[in-house]
């Protein structure tokens, strides 16, 4: 497997466990003065996580496959 396909993946798993812990996390928090801004910054980092990951599989694919 070439690096692309590595980074790729690990860049994927790593943002999945680190979603589960801070989701997991965020529990706690929602009677706290800072809930709303901590939620914001939760969706903003989970929604460019999502956009560099759906960029770097199409990368892989378009590498491997084109």
């Amino acid at each position: 497997m070439d690096l692309l396909l590595w980074i790729t993946v690990g860049f994927v798993a790593i943002g999945f466990v680190d979603l589960a812990f801070i989701t997991r996390n965020m529990k706690n928090k929602f009677h706290q003065s800072l809930a709303t801004r901590s939620i914001v910054w939760r969706i903003v980092g989970t929604t460019i996580w999502g956009i560099v990951s759906i960029i770097l599989i199409v990368w892989w694919f378009l590498d491997h496959f084109g």
